[in-house]
């Protein structure tokens, strides 16, 4: 589509009325969320052949994707699979169609991942139309759940939906999906949920605090801003704005710990990630382990289990306080002419949510409940296996990710300038595999919930990433539709299967570096690695958690000691070890490749897995 075209449409779709449901109109797969995370699984469940019915209790469509989270959180390229690389792919079309395959903006884009908010929404918006069995509905908010109990375990038999004219309908559905950050559907149908800490002993977890407790990882704003005067809209002062809640700022300017109000990725302010994002653009974020912060541990208590009442006071007083430090930086003839000087440079993009006056419509929620599922992801999940590069083995996995335990602070210690987040950290691991567990409730038997995943705090913060909750999201859908075929419940789904049509699908469920999807291999390495046959070719590295050589921040090459090397002449050593755990996995060996210097490993993973 022409890219113009395409951004149009986008924003049309954006001003189409809520189209009320009938009772008498069920769908195969009911979504809650339109975030990534359950947009990937309205399109895996649609991809596999059912009707799915993608509610969104706001207007916004994409969650932080499209609300200024524009720079992905991901290590290396090699870790995108599945939906999400899919949507990159298309971000990155866009800017080679509209602006050339060598252009400032192609090459900005990094190959899809830092696509601008309105670029990002309209990739979206094409991709749910291109599935046909798809029907989106905004506005409409969760009213009630129906769940009932027909053999004795509890299932969601209807919810009912709010629009925003006020019209309620109650639709049914076979599987239901939560795609919320919240798990506000979850929640609804009475799945066990958590928010909060645990403490160390309970899942052993050296990144827990000694006792649980009540805290709350950070919330902030991601703001797209510009310095390009064609596009810069200035900020104005937000509703509320007191200038005695910033004046306290003005001590930290003058002790020099402040360098710039705009920079990366410390000795700032504002967090300005770069690159740019194209067309002259910056994704704004917290400085981890800043001085000055924009998370506001504490201020964000009541989001989780809050009604729209509560969680809009949250918003407002993120957005109070966020907005007011920029407009006292570029306005407060108190502070220092650089500073102001400087802060004068930045101002909101035209172009990005004209709707709500150039800011983003959504909060970062970086975290709020998680469900208390059949598996519970904990900081040992995303751990190395013993002398080994690669994480713990997961033979039911159906995602991957290459991040780390990642926590902005959950308090805040001293002053609300100069003062200190506690319960922060930042754990490099090797790239984890995810099981199927942390998508499905103990109980409930035909929900699934992608986002608000079943995890420990520490092993939520290793989960909570655009790219991993696609993949997630992608997994439950196609669940979906598996137990919808087979006639069992969500828990009685057969991950083998899963794992077949997910890998099929060119999404990964181990990480390797080498083979990628679209490689004519991908699907019988990713089979025979999640089996097991990738560990123990690569010890542990000195350092746990190694990463590939440095890109630009947080951006990596490859993770060592994760190649497959389908090339490498297969050893007698690695021979004997493999074909015992064709003999576990009840393939047949006869005819399996022998060790004779000619044999590759590659050749040996493809008879292995055409005998499986």
């Amino acid at each position: 589509m022409n890219p113009r075209l395409l951004l149009a449409c986008a924003c049309l779709i954006s001003l189409l009325p809520f189209q009320s449901l009938r009772a008498a109109e069920p769908v195969d797969v009911l979504v809650y969320g339109a975030t990534p995370g359950g947009i990937a699984a309205a399109l895996g469940a649609a991809d596999a052949g059912r009707s799915v019915l993608l509610v969104e209790p706001t207007a916004q469509l994409g969650g932080l994707t499209t609300s200024g989270l524009s720079h992905t959180d991901f290590h290396s390229r090699e870790s995108l699979s599945g939906a999400f690389l899919d949507f990159a792919r298309r971000v990155e079309a866009h800017y080679v169609a509209a602006y050339g395959a060598d252009s400032p903006q192609a090459r900005a884009c990094f190959h899809g991942t830092f696509g601008e908010p309105k670029v990002n929404r309209a990739i979206f918006v094409q991709m749910l139309a291109e599935r046909l069995r798809i029907t989106v509905q905004l506005k409409s908010t969760l009213q009630r759940v129906e769940v009932v109990k027909p053999d004795g375990r509890p299932r969601i038999n209807a919810v009912d939906l709010r629009a925003s004219d006020g019209t309620v309908s109650t639709v049914r559905a076979a599987v239901f999906i939560d795609g919320t950050y919240e798990g506000d559907l979850m929640a609804a149908a009475g799945v066990a949920w958590r928010v909060g800490r645990e403490g160390r002993a309970e899942y052993d977890e050296s990144l827990a605090p000694e006792t649980a407790d009540g805290q709350l990882q950070a919330y902030n704003f991601r703001f797209i801003m510009t310095r390009e005067p064609a596009n810069r809209v200035t900020p104005v002062a937000p509703p509320g704005y007191r200038r005695e809640d910033f004046v306290d700022l003005l001590p930290v300017l003058a002790s020099g710990r402040i360098k710039r109000v705009f920079d990366y990725p410390s000795g700032c302010l504002f967090k300005a990630q770069t690159p740019a994002l194209p067309n002259g653009k910056y994704d704004i974020n917290d400085v981890s382990q800043g001085v000055v912060r924009l998370s506001l541990p504490g201020k964000n208590l009541a989001w989780p289990d809050g009604d729209a009442a509560a969680r809009a006071a949250v918003l407002t007083e993120h957005r109070r306080d966020q907005v007011g430090l920029l407009f006292f930086l570029q306005n407060d003839p108190a502070v220092p002419a650089k500073f102001r000087d400087e802060a004068r440079e930045w101002g909101w993009c035209r172009d990005e949510f004209t709707a709500t006056d150039h800011l983003p419509p959504q909060l970062y929620v970086r975290e709020a409940r998680r469900m208390t599922g059949a598996h519970v992801f904990t900081q040992r999940d995303s751990a190395h296996a013993p002398g080994d590069a690669r994480a713990v083995l997961q033979r039911d996995a159906i995602a991957m990710g290459d991040y780390g335990n990642n926590c902005h602070g959950t308090a805040h210690d001293g002053p609300r300038f100069g003062g200190k987040h506690t319960g922060e950290f930042y754990h490099p691991v090797p790239p984890y595999q995810i099981p199927y567990g942390v998508l499905v409730p103990r109980d409930v038997e035909n929900l699934l919930v992608s986002v608000a995943a079943s995890s420990s705090h520490v092993g939520f913060c290793a989960l909570r990433l655009e790219p991993i909750w696609m993949s997630l999201g992608q997994a439950a859908g196609h669940a979906a539709a598996l137990a919808i075929r087979g006639h069992v419940p969500v828990q009685r789904v057969s991950v083998p299967d899963l794992q077949v049509v997910l890998q099929a699908k060119g999404s990964a469920t181990i990480y390797t570096s080498d083979v990628l999807p679209g490689h004519p291999d991908f699907a019988a390495v990713q089979w025979w690695g999640t089996r097991g046959g990738l560990h123990g070719l690569a010890p542990m590295p000195a350092k746990p958690g190694q990463r590939g050589s440095p890109l630009h921040g947080q951006y990596y090459e490859a993770n060592p000691g994760h190649a497959v090397e389908l090339g490498r002449p297969l050893d007698a050593a690695l021979a004997r070890r493999w074909v015992a755990l064709a003999m576990e996995c009840g393939g047949a060996t006869a005819g399996l490749p022998a060790a004779d210097g000619k044999v590759t490993r590659g050749d040996f993973i493809r008879a292995v897995s055409a005998g499986r």
